[in-house]
């Protein structure tokens, strides 16, 4: 079993707190020259919950997050991973007949 750190027991905490399936969410650890990145992975049908309305939930955690990188005197950030496929494409359809109707 991979070595486990504050910050990434810290996210684990928090998240499974919040979502439906608890034993969906795991997460990876990399540190590089601009500091630690943990990759979250949840079940698809959870990204409601930590993301938030407008982002909001997943903002709290960054925060919190980056208090307890800072207690650590590292720099951390949280990236969601969101699966291939998670979001609805959003087309845009024009509507122009309103257009049509003012043309002469």
């Amino acid at each position: 079993m991979a070595e486990k750190y504050t910050d990434q027991e810290f996210v684990e905490l928090i998240v499974r707190a919040i979502v439906a399936n608890p034993d969906d969410v795991k997460t990876d650890r990399t540190v590089d020259e601009m500091g630690v990145l943990i990759t979250l992975h949840l079940n698809p049908a959870d990204m409601g919950y930590v993301i938030g309305r407008q982002g909001q939930t997943a903002r709290a955690i960054r925060t919190l997050l980056k208090i307890v990188g800072a207690k650590n005197n590292a720099r951390v950030n949280l990236k969601i991973h969101e699966p291939e496929g998670s979001r609805k494409p959003q087309s845009v359809e024009t509507d122009t007949s309103v257009i049509d109707d003012l043309r002469i």
